[in-house]
Parts: C-alpha cells; sequence; structure tokens
C-alpha cells in the first residue's frame, strides 16, 4: 500500500530541472520552482534544500521517450539523475513517462497566459507538475 504524503516529480533537463510538489492523500500536484543544471550536472545543494523543506517519501523522475515508447537521448541522461538522486538521498525513486509533458505545458501556458508571454522555468515546472500528476492518477486508478 502507497503511503501517504508529499511526493517531489523532477522534469530533469541538461540546464534546468522543473520540480512540482504532490500529495498521495488529495492526488493533486502543483509546480514548485526550477532548479538549475550545468552542463548536465544538477545543484545538488538546491535539490537537497527543496527535499529537506517539503520531506517526499516518494521520488518521480519523468522519462523521456519517444512516441513509439523507444528511448531517446535524455533517457539515459534522466535514469542517471534518478539513479542519484537515490543514492545521495536514499529515498525511492520511481520514473514516470513524459512523453509531450513539455509540449502539452508550452500549449496550455500558451492557452491561459498567452503565447510567449512564459519563461522555460514556468514550462519546467508545468511540465514536471503534469508529470507527477499522471502518476498521482494511476495511482487512484490502480487502487479502484
Amino acid at each position: 500500500m502507497l503511503e501517504n504524503g508529499c511526493v517531489l516529480g523532477f522534469d530533469y533537463g541538461t540546464r534546468r530541472i522543473g520540480v512540482a510538489v504532490g500529495d498521495t492523500l488529495t492526488r493533486t500536484a502543483r509546480p514548485l520552482t526550477t532548479i538549475a543544471s550545468r552542463n548536465g550536472r544538477p545543484d545538488w545543494e538546491a535539490v537537497q534544500k527543496v527535499l529537506e523543506e517539503w520531506r517526499p517519501h516518494t521520488l518521480l523522475v519523468g522519462l523521456p521517450l519517444h512516441m513509439d515508447g523507444a528511448p531517446q537521448p535524455m533517457t539515459s541522461a534522466a535514469r542517471r539523475f534518478a539513479n542519484r538522486l537515490r543514492e545521495r538521498f536514499r529515498l525511492p525513486v520511481e520514473h514516470v513517462d513524459e512523453r509531450l509533458s513539455s509540449r502539452e505545458a508550452e500549449q496550455i501556458l500558451d492557452e491561459t497566459v498567452g503565447r510567449g508571454r512564459y519563461d522555460r522555468e514556468t514550462i519546467d515546472q508545468l511540465a514536471a507538475q503534469l508529470i507527477l500528476q499522471s502518476w498521482l492518477d494511476g495511482i487512484h486508478e490502480q487502487s479502484r
């Protein structure tokens, strides 16, 4: 049975990492922050601060895949990031299919804020929220 409480979702990128926070009890997710990543190296101090503040019981990392489910170049980088999260923070880490999450985030922002009236950090945070929300929706379906 899944533990109720805080879950963090990450949309990994080589320049930025979108972060969202969710709750397994309410099954809701929201954008949280964007963490810098330099040449694919996350700002681990910033990651640690977020984890200390929110104290999640599970971490989720979006796994970028081609539409046919095949890995793409960023897939292995996202897996490495997930493995490092697991090793550094000793928390369970799950991969979540993130196909089209960034494109969907841009579409939502275009419709709600207006085309081009937002920055990349906002897209990354919203993409992380969409990844996390899809996972929360999936566990809701499994519990029925």
